[in-house]
This record gives structure tokens, C-alpha cells and sequence, in this order.
């Protein structure tokens, strides 16, 4: 076998292996909760607005799509009116770990652990006060997302409820 067979076997054994990586990466987009809310209606999440933040044992960030982030700056829920429908949060949800690099004590993002979901539908989700609501769980070890199957439609709905005067949602747009 000649100098030219032999490179041109090696480039294809690597692209293979290229494309067969490639091929097993997770769409984590093809997702659907157990209650059937679809990952897919929350694509480009990671470059929604920051609607507020949070922390419990984990670093939480809540963001949202321009149909909730144009209905918060107009006083939603304050002034009376609800979210409309196609609003959309995401709360992203760190564990955290004290920064080696700061000059302070200060808690920095570590592993990311979940995306817990929620989107107002007022027919579809009618039996929730207008929401549906879901939990996708990230494993690092393995790099991929899954439908927490302890999630129905109505996981959060309980929770919520204390806030059904704002329509359901804890966090106000924070001040910047």
C-alpha cells in the first residue's frame, strides 16, 4: 500500500470517528417532559434575558424570553394584568463552590445541575392558573439532559400557587 492509500485511510477512519461522535451528541431539543411540555419550546434560552436570581444550596438564574421580558417592562403583574401567553422562564440551577480566584469570600457557579422550565399557555395549561411547568436534569458525567419523570405538567403548580395574586411567578423583573 502506497504513501497516498495510507493517508487517504487514515482521513477516513478519522472522519468516521468524527461523524459517529458527532452523530451520538444528545438533542437535548428532542426532549419532552413527562407531561409533554417539549425542550424545543424554550430553544435559545441560553441567550434569554436575566429576569432575577436566586440562592438555596444551588445558584439559581431566572431567565426569559422577549414575550415575558416586554410584559414585565410594561408593569406585568403589578399593574393588574397577567402574563400573556407564550411567556416563557427558564431557571437555570447551579452547585456552587467558593471562588479560588477572588480576592473575598464569594460562591461562584460550579456544576450546572437542572433547567426547570415553565410557559404560559392560558387554554392549554387552563387547569394551572394559564402554566405548564417542567424539569430537565443535567448529568455532567455524561453531558445530557433528561425529563425528570417525578415532573408532570403541573410539578410546580403547587409551589405557585403562594404567588397566584402575581400571576404564579416568584421573581419580579429586577432592577438594573
Amino acid at each position: 500500500m502506497n504513501r497516498k492509500n495510507k493517508l487517504t485511510i487514515a482521513l477516513a477512519t478519522a472522519l468516521a470517528a468524527l461523524c459517529g461522535t458527532v452523530a451520538h451528541a444528545q438533542d437535548k431539543y428532542a426532549l419532552k417532559s413527562p407531561g409533554g411540555i417539549a425542550f424545543a419550546d424554550f430553544k435559545g434560552y441560553e441567550d434569554w434575558a436575566v429576569i432575577s436570581s436566586a440562592k438555596t444550596d444551588v445558584l439559581k438564574v431566572i431567565v426569559g424570553n422577549p414575550t415575558i421580558i416586554k410584559a414585565f417592562k410594561a408593569g406585568v403583574p403589578g399593574n393588574g394584568q397577567l402574563f400573556p401567553d407564550g411567556s416563557k422562564m427558564v431557571k437555570l440551577q447551579w452547585k456552587t463552590k467558593k471562588s479560588t480566584e477572588a480576592q473575598f469570600d464569594v460562591d461562584v457557579p460550579d456544576t450546572f445541575s437542572q433547567a426547570f422550565v415553565m410557559e404560559k399557555d392560558s387554554k392549554k395549561f387552563a387547569a394551572h392558573g394559564g402554566w405548564g411547568y417542567a424539569v430537565f436534569n443535567y448529568d455532567p458525567k455524561t453531558d445530557k439532559f433528561t425529563p425528570d419523570a417525578a415532573s408532570p405538567v403541573d410539578c410546580g403548580h403547587a409551589c405557585h400557587t403562594v404567588v397566584k395574586a402575581k400571576d404564579y411567578v416568584f421573581h419580579p423583573y429586577q432592577k438594573r
